[in-house]
């Protein structure tokens, strides 16, 4: 067994705190949706993830149960596989099982305890793979352990983490990733589809209330890390689709008029206004080619499940995309 190795690093708090403050001055407000994760809003995260409403989770394990052996063909032995945003590490799982001799597993995340106890359950469960956690947010530029010089290094991104970002954000990201895997390098990304905004609705609005009480869990972090000095019970989870950006979002909106302070900044809300904390794009194949052409990459193919719901996608780099723009 390989014991795991976290790399800490200070940029995480105070990227954190700057965009904090940065989107709560900005109009309109926002926060960062790398603040939800927190321990209890990790764990909050994994229950929304088995509620009958929310599908992406569900829906992509289908797609790597069927397609894992697929996945693995186009990889090719001894992948070093590098997981940003790793989570609860359990989708990694099927693909690690379906490769062929994989020598590395890295995986990266701003959730600590979470890391650490997952990481160790992916060495006890691959005792020949070489584990080594980073602690980090996978969008800053954060050194990777060593890894064999033979390894075809490729990122694994599963959960449509991908539609958290801005298009340009996006493209950024991928550029990013094709310079950490290189040229031989690959991409298997999960992709969230465009599909009926009822079904939508429903995933980010449960009937059991996981997916608020993981929102307004945003407030108490504030309070607790960041001096703040809301009270949770003066806002109320809302989420929407907005068709014409293709986006699902996410608010916290104020039930009432107040006011609230985070460290320094003072800030008044009117009844309804609202700050926004997390937007998830919806793709068709078109915005994901464009997407993918401006990070590098060339979208080579993507499994879908039954009813057409979401992908799992294989990339490999095309080269230099300094002039490349969304």
């Amino acid at each position: 067994m390989t014991a795991p190795l976290l790399v800490t690093t200070d940029a995480v708090d105070a990227r954190l705190r700057r965009e904090v403050i940065a989107g709560l001055k900005a109009t309109p407000r926002t926060l960062p949706a790398t603040l939800f994760y927190d321990a209890r809003g990790a764990a909050l995260f994994e229950a929304i993830c088995h509620l009958p409403e929310y599908y992406p989770t569900r829906t992509e394990q289908e797609i790597l149960s069927a397609h894992a052996g697929d996945l693995a063909d186009l990889i090719g032995p001894r992948a070093a596989i590098i997981e940003p945003g790793s989570g609860a590490a359990t989708k990694v799982r099927q693909l690690l099982r379906a490769l062929d001799n994989p020598i590395a597993y890295v995986p990266v995340d701003v959730a600590e305890e979470q890391l650490a106890r997952v990481s160790a359950e992916r060495a006890r469960e691959f005792p020949a793979l070489r584990v080594r956690a980073v602690l980090g947010d996978y969008r800053d530029a954060i050194p990777l352990p060593p890894l064999p010089g033979d390894a075809r290094r490729v990122v694994f991104f599963p959960g449509s983490t991908i539609g958290n970002l801005q298009p340009h954000e996006a493209a950024h990201f991928l550029r990013d990733i094709a310079a950490v895997v290189g040229p031989d390098g690959g991409l298997v990304l999960g992709v969230d589809r465009r599909k009926d905004p009822r079904i939508l609705h429903a995933a980010y609005n449960d009937a059991a209330g996981v997916t608020a009480d993981f929102n307004l869990n945003v407030l108490t972090r504030l309070n607790r890390e960041f001096r703040g000095t809301f009270h949770r019970a003066a806002f109320r989870h809302r989420a929407f689709f907005n068709d014409a950006e293709s986006r699902i979002e996410m608010h916290l909106e104020a039930v009432s008029p107040q006011t609230a302070r985070v460290e320094h900044l003072e800030l008044s809300f009117a009844a309804g206004a609202t700050i926004r904390t997390e937007v998830s794009y919806k793709y068709d194949r078109a915005r994901l080619d464009a997407v993918a052409a401006a990070g590098g990459w060339r979208v080579v193919e993507c499994f879908t499940d039954a009813k057409n719901w979401f992908w799992v996608c294989w990339l490999v780099p095309v080269g230099d995309t300094s002039e490349t723009s969304l």
